[in-house]
């Protein structure tokens, strides 16, 4: 299977280079971002998700055990919350990590042709730590719900709240990222936006 993906990313690489000639920046822009998605989801994914997974339950645990609302015990990726008599184990496991999110970002800025090489590396960065924060909101966010009203709203404060807080700051994310930067940067004719 290894070799048989080691293939395939030589043959994404030549077909790169053969749209990058033919400046078919469209296919180029869409063939690899998916490309280097799956490359990363098949050798960086299963590196990268216990690490993240125990850093999630880490700064989430942290701020937990200051304002008392749960225990975190990071080197399980597992947080404890205790309320009303009840109590619920919640398991930060592959969903939960951000892993998919980070690679997906990382994938579509890499072949987004606004930004010159060093800009994507501190955007690259600074994306990463706001997709991370805004997976430990998200966590906090769960927490607290079930802290506040018991293991009745896990599913809701989980499917619900927790998805559309993460995916809101997704979007605001996107839009600094991708949208706003291609409008300030894009040239009409002779007319080009400068700054914010």
């Amino acid at each position: 299977m290894n070799f048989f993906l080691v293939i395939l990313f030589f043959l994404w690489l030549y077909v790169l280079t053969v749209l990058k000639r033919g400046k078919l920046e469209f296919w180029y822009f869409c063939l690899g971002s998916i490309g280097l998605f799956l490359f990363l989801l098949a050798w960086v994914q299963p590196l990268a998700t216990q690490p993240l997974t125990k850093a999630v339950a880490a700064v989430a645990g942290i701020i937990g055990q200051l304002t008392g609302l749960f225990d975190s015990f990071y080197q399980y990726a597992l947080l404890f919350i205790q309320s009303k008599g009840e109590s619920i184990s919640l398991y930060i496991d592959y969903e939960c990590s951000g892993v998919i999110e980070i690679m997906a970002f990382s994938s579509l800025l890499w072949f987004f042709p606004v930004y010159e090489i060093y800009e994507k590396i501190i955007v690259n960065i600074l994306g990463f730590l706001f997709i991370f924060a805004s997976n430990v909101l998200r966590i906090l966010l769960i927490c607290t719900l079930v802290y506040i009203w018991g293991n009745d709203i896990y599913f809701l404060a989980h499917t619900v709240f927790g998805r559309l807080l993460f995916y809101s700051c997704s979007v605001l994310l996107y839009f600094y990222v991708f949208t706003k930067s291609q409008i300030v940067r894009q040239k009409v004719g002779s007319f080009k936006y400068d700054g914010d």
